[in-house]
């Protein structure tokens, strides 16, 4: 194209004139780029603030990140379940253990159900804003998550584990937290 443009040029095909006082060329290259720029933002926008919106959890677990562990509360039960979590040393773990994964107590969540999380899946944190997200486990398992601001020297110690079990097993351990 640039050929194009500079074998025309010196051939005088096209008049010197029209290069530099395209004032309509000029508009049309400044108003269509931003009607597309819209055309993406409206969409975007709407697709934002539907990602905030928050469905009727069955649970709702508070994580507070604090330096170097997770505290978690469980606050929407008739006695509210805390605990703190910390990474496994690794003179302590057991054989199949993950080194700089493990942790000594898991997040338990039940499958197949609505769960709001009061912080979020990396969303920085702004002043006057409580960060949460919706999630839906689909399957049964363990999953693992890392803290992703940088804290400190510890800041990679902090692992997350979660414990995806079936209703009935969330209900067990429910009840044996509360005993303790």
């Amino acid at each position: 194209m640039s050929f194009i443009l500079i074998y025309n040029y010196h051939n005088n095909l096209v008049g010197y004139r029209d290069i530099t006082h395209g004032t309509v060329v000029e508009v049309v290259w400044t108003i269509l780029p931003a009607l597309i720029l819209v055309a993406i933002a409206v969409p975007s926008f709407r697709a934002l603030y539907l990602a905030d919106e928050i469905l009727s959890p069955v649970v709702t677990v508070k994580c507070i990140g604090h330096q170097w562990y997770w505290s978690y509360d469980y606050d929407d039960l008739l006695e509210p379940i805390t605990f703190e979590s910390y990474m496994t040393a690794t003179d302590m773990l057991e054989k199949g253990q993950l080194r700089l994964l493990d942790v000594d107590n898991s997040i338990v969540l039940p499958v197949n159900t609505l769960i709001r999380i009061l912080t979020s899946v990396k969303l920085d944190a702004m002043p006057g804003r409580l960060n949460q997200t919706t999630v839906l486990i689909n399957r049964l398992g363990t999953f693992y998550g890392q803290c992703s601001e940088l804290c400190g020297t510890s800041h990679a110690f902090m692992p997350i584990r979660i414990d995806a079990v079936k209703p009935d097993q969330f209900v067990s351990w429910m009840e044996s937290m509360l005993e303790e």
